[in-house]
């Protein structure tokens, strides 16, 4: 069996995942404005910005209640691990508060880009 080789060119990259909720805890809307903003603040930070604007449903369990939530997607890939993590958590406290929810979900992953 021979060894699985990165095309030429390809090289190793961060994708970071944002889970923003579209309605507050009260259950009103996020205003528009305010999402279009946090696409700009990563645009701005991270040189690029994928933004998915379908709804998606959130539901988890904690305590044996059970939240619900709808949220939207922004995607950022960089290969500036460090300084993206430092912005990220900075980033989430913010929106954590301008969003006034309790947690932000970011995910990390690994990617290949080529």
């Amino acid at each position: 069996m021979g060894f699985l080789r990165f095309p030429k060119g390809a090289s190793l990259a961060k994708e970071f995942e944002i889970y923003v909720p579209t309605n507050y805890n009260d259950g009103s809307k996020v205003e528009q404005e305010k999402l279009d903003d946090i696409g700009d603040r990563l645009l701005e930070f991270f040189g690029g910005v994928t933004y998915f604007p379908q709804e998606n449903k959130g539901v988890w369990r904690v305590q044996g209640v059970t939240y619900r939530d709808n949220i939207v997607l922004y995607r950022v890939v960089t290969k500036r691990t460090r300084v993206a993590r430092r912005f990220l958590s900075e980033f989430k406290e913010w929106l954590k508060q301008d969003l006034k929810q309790e947690d932000i979900l970011i995910v990390e992953r690994d990617v290949k880009t080529l």
